[in-house]
């Protein structure tokens, strides 16, 4: 396997994670996989944890949020030749040691984006019940849509290829940014497969996503959703 490939790691106040994850993604040994920290204006030291130990880092002026800091690593990746690009969540719910199942399908030109999915097993951490509830919501309204189940949609742990890299470096969702993408992969006939994963408890701190912001998410992201699949072409 001669492909570059890169792991994006988009980071807000993860200074306590940030060593295990990378720890574990040097213990893979894998002369093609790079990997940068996307650091979203972090306010703890987030920073200051890259700069001692050495981690590859992206400091952003200004905290763009998820989808922006997201995007900015496709944007690294495209600018810089990658041929694949898997999002890990710096939290320290995904674990590298499913990273060669994940662009297994990509390798093997099976699809342009690889889902984990930890709805397909149903082993492990399975999110609150509130955030469940809006990822069953999310699956069937994408299902209505696109006809394709996606048991996971908002799962932060995907691999695309390169195509699709040159496509989100370009457009990316802003907010709670994953079931939207996969509306726009699918309106323009992207091949979407999911594999299962075990995902962990966030290792260290508190999500940004609260209660009232997960119902403002789901209210905003369906009606992205729904424009999204009225729309004729975009970029």
């Amino acid at each position: 396997m001669n492909q570059r490939i890169l792991i994006v790691i988009p980071a807000y106040n993860e200074e306590k994670n940030l060593e295990n994850l990378v720890q574990s993604i040097r213990a893979l040994n894998n002369p093609n996989i790079n990997f940068i920290i996307i650091n979203d204006c972090s306010s703890d030291n987030t920073a200051f944890v890259c700069k001692e130990l050495d981690i590859p880092v992206i400091n952003l002026p200004c905290n763009l949020g998820i989808g922006g800091a997201v995007q900015t690593g496709y944007k690294y990746a495209y600018e810089n030749g990658f041929d694949i690009a898997i999002q890990v969540d710096g939290d320290g719910q995904h674990n590298p040691s499913y990273i060669s199942e994940l662009i297994k399908p990509l390798i093997n030109e099976e699809a342009d984006l690889v889902i984990g999915s930890r709805y397909i097993e149903k082993v492990g951490f399975q999110s609150t019940f509130l955030r469940r509830v809006g990822i069953n919501y999310f699956s069937k309204l994408l299902l209505t849509l696109t006809g394709q189940l996606i048991t996971d949609p908002t799962s932060g742990f995907r691999a695309c290829n390169r195509k699709v890299i040159e496509l989100f470096s370009k457009r990316y969702p802003v907010d709670y940014p994953e079931p939207e993408s996969i509306m726009y992969l699918k309106r323009k006939a992207y091949r979407i497969v999911e594999i299962p994963v075990v995902m962990e408890h966030r290792a260290s701190g508190t999500s940004s996503i609260t209660a009232f912001k997960s119902v403002y998410y789901m209210i905003k992201v369906s009606i992205a959703i729904m424009i999204d699949k009225l729309r004729k072409e975009l970029v």
